[in-house]
């Protein structure tokens, strides 16, 4: 990664990583605030109420990993950006080395930053999708619920 408009994606998708961290936030504010209400009212919860707090905690899961994940690839996009991972495929040894990727074959070209910067997107996607997941049920728990 020698060209400067490389460097500048790298910074500005980092940035935009930073920023996911307000859903993300929600994401485990929902969570927690679900994980606690099914504690400690279970027995006078509706049922339906039961399966969307349930719910909640479920997709919880799954929120947690993809925040990892983004906040993972928002330091590589950092380091990428700041010059202190060399290039891609230096990224790429290093993360073979860790076992968080599968060795790249002899010749192998490195994959295109194009092709990582898009795979970020996906999974802040996805991430999203999961949070607004999250809020739907949250909401629809807290609306069946009976208030007497």
């Amino acid at each position: 990664m020698t060209d400067d408009n490389d460097r500048t994606t790298c910074a500005a998708l980092a940035a935009l990583l930073r920023a996911m961290a307000l859903p993300a936030l929600w994401g485990f504010a929902l969570t927690c605030i679900s994980a606690l209400v099914l504690a400690l009212t279970l027995r006078s919860l509706s049922t339906t109420a039961t399966m969307g707090f349930g719910a909640v905690v479920i997709l919880g899961a799954l929120e947690r990993y993809f925040a990892f994940r983004l906040r993972f690839d928002q330091a590589l996009f950092d380091g990428l950006a700041r010059n202190t991972v060399a290039s891609l495929d230096a990224l790429d040894r290093a993360l073979s080395s860790l076992g968080l990727r599968e060795p790249p074959p002899l010749q192998h070209a490195p994959r295109p930053l194009d092709d990582r910067v898009q795979g970020t997107r996906q999974l802040m996607q996805r991430h999203a999708i999961v949070v607004a997941c999250q809020s739907a049920m949250f909401l629809l728990a807290l609306m069946t619920q009976d208030i007497s």
